[in-house]
């Protein structure tokens, strides 16, 4: 019996091109990640609050959104996994630390692996390889997504430009076949319907499982 490494299997992604591009994509992730900066910070009042996250309450999504930020930062930025990675489930922001710092560390780390052509390599992740671009498209959406539900259960305003939802919106729907959803699948809820002609956003949530009418009282 071999004692040979098992190389990971390949997980099949195909994004939109802007992903690649070394000018345009850190630009969509600034318009993002500065979303999400702008939301993060969470009032102590706040933090056992319902979200539109099925299962999170605000303090459980604010540390699930921070880990996995993280763990996207270390993936791209080796993507090789030549280092131990950080488990994303046992994040928990402490006082000592500031949760829009946290995302501002994050995007230069993106930033930069994008200047080292992340997009064009295979990026080892928890238990496959996948497209960096892929992994840059999946992070891309899944920081619209948490950004929303985060300003929605705190009552924060929360805006982003269509320019980065699209790209998104693209990706998702190409990569999250039916058996990914549910409780159990690790991506979304069942989709929820909008209407055809509903802004972008509100597409993308409902894609994602989210109602995006969704208040502290749904």
């Amino acid at each position: 019996m071999s004692n040979e490494p098992t190389e990971l299997p390949i997980f099949p992604t195909a994004a939109p091109a802007v992903f690649c591009d070394p000018d345009s994509a850190p630009e969509l992730f600034a318009e993002v990640l500065e979303g999400l900066a702008a939301v993060v910070t969470i009032d102590d009042s706040q933090i056992n609050f319902a979200t539109p996250c099925s299962g999170f309450v605000v303090g459980e999504l604010r540390d699930h959104a921070l880990g996995w930020l993280g763990f996207f930062a270390d993936a791209l930025s080796d993507p090789d996994a030549t280092q131990p990675r950080r488990d994303p489930e046992e994040f928990a922001l402490t006082a000592n630390h500031d949760a829009s710092i946290i995302v501002r560390q994050s995007l230069d780390t993106f930033r930069s692996a994008i200047a080292d052509n992340v997009a064009g390599r295979l990026v080892t992740m928890s238990s496959s390889r996948m497209a960096g671009d892929g992994v840059l498209a999946m992070a891309l959406g899944e920081y619209i997504i948490h950004a929303w539900d985060l300003a929605r259960a705190t009552g924060q305003a929360y805006s982003v430009p269509e320019s980065a939802i699209a790209p998104a919106l693209s990706f998702l729907q190409g990569m999250v076949a039916p058996e990914y959803r549910g409780p159990d699948s690790g991506f979304f809820d069942d989709e929820v319907s909008v209407p055809k002609d509903a802004p972008m956003l509100d597409r993308l949530l409902g894609f994602a499982g989210r109602d995006p009418e969704w208040t502290a009282s749904s």
